[in-house]
């Protein structure tokens, strides 16, 4: 099925024209930066480290629209990159635990998205909440360094 995917005409112009594959993958790490770095802006503000003077939920409500379109733009981009070699990628097992690692990631910005309103209204950030930002930023850099590593572990991109 992805080796049919792949020799689709609009996958086969894209992994052939040098421009084109390039600027995808600059858009798509481009991307993946402004989403991470935004996130990891909230996340230390709720942990107390940075924007100390900022209020958590407006410093929140400023970030994560901008976050998330970065997000959309790197989910983009990422499959983009993903469909010149789906053949070899997806049955490859290191590579579902750099999507796991995306998920979870994923899954912990919503948390802190989600509370960053809650938490903003106490007179400190409570303690659990900052273990809830620290888990969203160690598992950003993880998911960086699965990303970043695993490719060429596998010989794979």
């Amino acid at each position: 099925m992805w080796e049919a995917f792949e020799q689709t005409h609009w996958v086969q112009t894209l992994s052939t024209t040098g421009w084109m594959y390039a600027s995808v993958s600059v858009i798509h790490y481009l991307t993946m930066f402004w989403f991470i770095g935004s996130v990891a802006v909230v996340d230390l503000r709720v942990m107390g480290v940075a924007a100390k003077k900022r209020n958590l939920a407006e410093l929140a409500a400023q970030v994560f629209p901008w976050a998330w379109t970065g997000m959309a733009l790197a989910i983009v981009s990422g499959f983009l990159m993903f469909a010149t070699d789906a053949g070899d990628w997806a049955p490859d097992p290191v590579f579902h635990f750099k999507l796991l690692m995306i998920a979870l990631s994923i899954a912990a910005t919503i948390v802190v998205q989600w509370g960053s309103p809650k938490w903003a209204l106490a007179n400190e950030v409570p303690g659990w909440a900052k273990l809830v930002a620290l888990a969203c930023l160690l598992l950003w850099i993880a998911t960086i360094v699965s990303a970043s590593e695993i490719p060429a572990m596998e010989g794979l991109g």
